[in-house]
């Protein structure tokens, strides 16, 4: 398949901590792909590399073949790369139906799949809270107004950090679904969160870092049945 985003050799640091040690990771158009691993193993800092918020030393990071190491956030967002961070990133002081207004436009293909209306049809309990403020949601619908958001750019590529972090279970189940729907409707995915199996049961690969190296990287089926093998890279 034709890769969309592909990381090549990424190194990163912050400040003299090296965190990322060669990294690769390719993401074809419409694949999903897990990428799992304890905590400060690297994911939101691959992420974050990724998306332009870090410049690798070295690596490289392409966006259909074409060298976008070190674009900025935005200019990432524009090449249609939708990111739902660790912590949402909501507008607190705007309301739900702002927050979604703000972030309407049209994919880089002219597409408007995803619209205003579809999004409310998704999550139903926005459609409950248009007039409510950001900082007036409760965690889970923070976590559906970011996605919300992030869908009403029509990207080709949706990456959600830490998808499901501190949710009730029932939102938790909500989550799934939709990433489950986002999926079938062939936008890319590249997800991040602690239920291996939920991440493995959504995605076509996985990758599990390990001290900011990639220590296993297979098919989702097959890790699915080496659940061993997983759970000692993770720790549980």
């Amino acid at each position: 398949m034709k890769s969309l985003l592909r990381a090549v050799g990424l190194h990163a640091y912050y400040g003299s901590s090296h965190v990322l040690h060669g990294i690769d990771l390719d993401i074809a158009a419409g694949e999903a792909v897990g990428l799992l691993g304890r905590n400060g193993m690297g994911k939101t800092t691959l992420i974050r590399t990724l998306m332009g918020y870090l410049k690798p030393a070295p690596g490289r990071v392409l966006v259909d073949g074409v060298d976008v190491t070190g674009h900025a956030p935005e200019k990432m967002a524009r090449l249609g790369i939708g990111y739902v961070p660790e912590g949402r990133g909501i507008f607190p002081n705007l309301t739900v139906r702002e927050n979604l207004a703000m972030c309407a436009r049209a994919g880089v293909d002219g597409r408007r799949d995803w619209t205003y209306d579809r999004v409310l049809q998704t999550f139903p309990r926005l459609a409950e809270r248009l007039a409510h403020g950001g900082q007036q949601l409760s965690g889970g619908e923070q976590q559906m107004l970011a996605i919300g958001r992030a869908l009403l750019t029509n990207p080709r590529l949706l990456i959600l950090d830490e998808a499901t972090e501190g949710l009730a279970p029932l939102v938790v189940a909500e989550i799934w679904r939709v990433i489950g729907t986002i999926r079938e409707t062939g936008i890319a995915t590249l997800v991040v969160d602690r239920d291996w199996h939920q991440v493995l049961a959504h995605t076509d690969r996985a990758t599990v870092l390990q001290k900011g190296q990639a220590a296993l990287a297979a098919a989702s089926s097959e890790l699915m049945h080496a659940p061993a093998r997983v759970a000692a890279l993770l720790g549980v």
